[in-house]
């Protein structure tokens, strides 16, 4: 690596985006094509940034499986920045299993991550707690701390949402059982005993099955 992409590499680190393109942005080279591809990124030009790292991914020669594979993330990460969920799923996890491969475990756990986004998005959330509860946060980067607690807290804002939206409609079937129950075949209301309150549980009993599934 040559000092100009050191310097871009470095900038982009920084969170100068416009200094890393200041280096590398007349080169065509594949390394300068994935920091030009990053930086636009951080500019917040998705779609040329998804189109620089495609390039860069293709002008790495076969013998560079670990920058391809760090190009295979920023482009999952675009997509996932710009709501694009149909990227393939199947490429991310062979790049993150090339990563590992390679003993960069920070790019590594960093597509798992995205996975991890991806799942929580389309609300696949039992998956995505699972993935998360592999990872340990304790030894990473104080970026991907950061990105670990906020798909925590993702996941429970989504559980408590979905217990939200399932507890008015738990009470309302519990309320209409229970009215149902207590009325005859000729719409009088039958006195309390052991076989009405029998009656009462089964129908809670349905309600919440109702539910449920």
């Amino acid at each position: 690596m040559d000092s100009l992409v050191t310097a871009a590499a470095r900038a982009l680190a920084a969170g100068d985006p416009l200094g890393a393109l200041d280096r590398v942005a007349l080169r065509d080279d594949a390394a300068a094509l994935a920091l030009r591809g990053i930086a636009m990124a951080q500019l917040g030009d998705l779609v040329r940034a998804k189109a620089l790292v495609q390039k860069a991914a293709r002008a790495f020669g076969p013998k560079e499986a670990l920058a391809r594979a760090r190009c295979v993330v920023a482009e999952a990460e675009i997509a996932l920045a710009s709501r694009d969920l149909g990227w393939p799923v199947k490429a991310l996890e062979a790049a993150r299993v090339t990563l590992e491969a390679h003993g960069d475990r920070v790019n590594a756990v960093h597509a798992r991550y995205l996975q991890i986004r991806r799942l929580l998005l389309i609300g696949r959330l039992d998956e995505a707690e699972l993935l998360l509860a592999e990872l340990d946060p304790g030894p990473l980067p104080p970026a991907l701390r950061a990105a670990h607690e906020l798909i925590a807290a993702g996941i429970a804002m989504r559980r408590l949402e979905t217990n939200r939206a399932r507890g008015p409609h738990q009470s309302r079937t519990r309320r209409t059982r229970g009215r149902h129950s207590c009325v005859d075949g000729g719409g009088r209301k039958r006195s309390p005993g052991p076989e009405h309150s029998r009656s009462t549980v089964d129908c809670r009993r349905r309600g919440k099955a109702l539910v449920a599934g």
